[in-house]
């Protein structure tokens, strides 16, 4: 079951991260310190998640 599990992530996570890294261009956080890393991180999951959804529109 775990292996199951383990197996799925790559077809559910990965994929998003490597949209992020390669066609948003986003390979490195420009700010320091654990609250602003969480803010920027939002920030790019924010503008992925526009992304999917004006393509919907």
């Amino acid at each position: 079951e775990g292996i199951a599990h383990r197996k799925q992530r790559c077809w559910d996570i990965e994929a998003i991260f490597g949209d992020i890294k390669h066609n948003m261009n986003f390979k490195r956080f420009a700010l320091r310190g654990i609250e602003k890393v969480n803010v920027e991180i939002g920030l790019v999951a924010m503008a992925h998640n526009l992304k999917k959804l004006a393509l919907v529109i």
